[in-house]
């Protein structure tokens, strides 16, 4: 019994490494299609991932159930325009900060789908050439 214990023990080892090797990866890819930046919103020094795409804009946040080592996503529009977004696939409650040049032109708050039930939508009270979605109350 004793000859056994040690490669055993060597094999639980070998393998709980390679999970969180993995896990690692998993974590680390997460992002790896999005810039980051660093933006000062209402005093606070934030890291952004980047959407500057449309395949990024359609997709923002969905699928996020957390966010790690970044404080939320930027939105980066060619043209100041009214913006609309929406919870489709979204599972955290966000803050929304419409930003017109420097200036935050409003703020919303958007439930997630699961604790809506449904889908809802949220538009800039003005025109916004960037838009902010922040997990709620971080700053709070």
């Amino acid at each position: 019994m004793k000859k056994l214990f040690p490669p055993i023990l060597l094999g639980i080892f070998i393998l709980l490494g390679l999970v969180l090797f993995i896990n690692y990866g998993k974590n680390a890819d997460k992002y790896k299609v999005f810039k980051k930046i660093f933006y000062k919103l209402e005093d606070k020094n934030l890291r952004l991932l980047v959407a500057d795409t449309p395949e990024k804009w359609q997709k923002g946040l969905m699928y996020f159930r957390t966010l790690e080592g970044v404080d939320g996503m930027i939105f980066i529009f060619p043209d100041s325009e009214i913006r609309t977004f929406w919870n489709k696939n979204t599972y955290m409650d966000l803050d929304i900060y419409w930003i017109n040049g420097d200036k935050v032109v409003g703020k919303n708050y958007l439930p997630s789908i699961e604790q809506s039930k449904r889908i809802v939508t949220v538009s800039s009270p003005e025109p916004a050439d960037k838009v902010i979605e922040i997990p709620e109350r971080l700053f709070f």
